[in-house]
């Protein structure tokens, strides 16, 4: 009579059996979790940060720097602008090669005159020590007329690159760039003389 029945439940007994069931549901379904398509993606578009052949990978940039190197060889053989070195490029720096290759200049002759010279210094000096002596004050007389030549050179050439591109002409490092060619021998030059003697630019 005052006992409780077996079949009575409390309200909060009766739902805590639904909480349970629908909780794992909830977990399963939570939207923080990724799909296996998207690990799949992730996954596929994971490089390595170092490749994985290191020879190979070497040898293959030894062959592109190579190639690149013959092709900007090949470019300062023709002339073709497109693939010679950044320091070659330009109008200014072409005004400048074709000045300097049009021109008869001291310069290009002084590594054979002084090679020339000093063997001749060296045979004289057992034989006739004032001929001797008498060479190299011709080769330091060579060489002085050799840089007064320049000097001129340049002063004419920096009034001529002033008058054409304007403040361009007037870049650092043209200079050294024009002095530097005057003194190669004319068939070593690079980029190659692409005008005559006498053939000066516009």
């Amino acid at each position: 009579m005052f006992g409780r029945s077996k079949d009575s439940t409390s309200p909060a007994e009766q739902a805590t059996p639904g909480l349970v069931e629908e909780t794992p549901g909830l977990i399963e379904t939570g939207k923080g979790r990724p799909t296996p398509k998207r690990r799949t993606a992730e996954a596929a578009n994971r490089r390595p940060l170092v490749p994985q052949d290191r020879k190979a990978a070497a040898k293959d940039a030894r062959a592109a720097q190579r190639a690149e190197r013959d092709k900007q060889y090949a470019a300062m053989q023709t002339g073709d602008e497109r693939y010679m070195p950044a320091k070659d490029k330009g109008p200014v720096r072409r005004y400048i090669r074709q000045y300097v290759d049009a021109r008869w200049s001291l310069g290009e002759l002084f590594l054979p005159v002084a090679i020339v010279m000093l063997l001749l210094n060296l045979l004289l000096t057992s034989v006739s020590p004032e001929l001797a002596f008498l060479g190299l004050v011709v080769l330091y007389l060579f060489i002085i007329g050799m840089v007064v030549d320049v000097i001129i050179m340049w002063r004419k050439l920096r009034k001529k690159l002033t008058a054409k591109f304007g403040d361009a002409g007037q870049q650092r490092g043209l200079m050294m760039y024009a002095v530097t060619r005057v003194f190669q021998i004319r068939r070593a030059r690079l980029p190659k003389p692409q005008v005559k003697h006498g053939d000066y630019p516009e």
